[in-house]
């Protein structure tokens, strides 16, 4: 039963199914791994990315409401009731006012990376897993053929039943290393395009608020 892959799609039971995974062998366990590991990332990732955690709704034209009536004060306070990303970067902004626009500039932008790069925390073990599992997964078949073979040299010969069945056991890891593998690479994907659409909507909210700032200065 466990030489005939198709059957995992045929509804197998769980002792079957836990059969069919052990008879890939010891790197199985490492790609398993890999794969508790890969979506484990992935769910803390799809919570911290959300929309509200980073720029909740309303923030930029609350935020440009203040500013526009010369609550300063209230502007900061917002920000550190929200304690959200873009609220970060808006702080700098707020604190910096009076100084000049490159300035202002140089500084949003400073706080900026450090919080680009606290969206993309974790995405690169999604990249890792994404390039290890079918690594691990050709491994585990290039070790499985090379027993087979040494079985069949062992007993002078082997008929070809037998001689398939070791093989479609070894296929098994690449087959695994693929069913993680490819999740993995488009979460991860998911994951780089979500932090860049997140920093995107950090950086239209810091220009207007830093184009606010200065509209002020040059009034007062």
């Amino acid at each position: 039963m466990i030489g005939h892959p198709h059957l995992w799609l045929s509804g197998l039971k769980e002792s079957d199914v836990i059969e069919f995974l052990v008879s890939g062998g010891p790197v199985m366990v490492p790609i398993g791994l890999a794969s508790v590991i890969a979506l484990a990332v992935f769910i803390e990732r799809v919570i911290a990315l959300r929309q509200h955690n980073n720029i909740p709704d309303g923030f930029a034209i609350e935020i440009d409401d203040l500013l526009s009536q010369g609550r300063t004060a209230d502007a900061m306070t917002l920000c550190k009731k929200n304690g959200c990303s873009v609220a970060r970067v808006v702080t700098v902004a707020i604190q910096a006012a009076g100084k000049t626009r490159p300035e202002i500039k140089e500084r949003i932008e400073e706080v900026g990376r450090r919080e680009a790069a606290a969206l993309e925390r974790f995405s690169q073990v999604l990249g890792t897993v994404a390039s290890v599992a079918p690594l691990l997964g050709l491994l585990g078949t290039v070790w499985g053929m090379i027993l087979t073979f040494d079985v069949i040299r062992a007993q002078q010969g082997m008929d070809v039943a037998s001689l398939a069945g070791g093989i479609s056991q070894a296929l098994i890891t690449t087959m695994a290393g693929l069913s993680v593998g490819i999740p993995a690479l488009i979460s991860y994907r998911w994951v780089l395009s979500r932090v860049d659409e997140l920093v995107l909507g950090m950086e239209e909210v810091a220009i207007a608020v830093l184009d606010r700032v200065c509209s002020i200065e040059e009034e007062a």
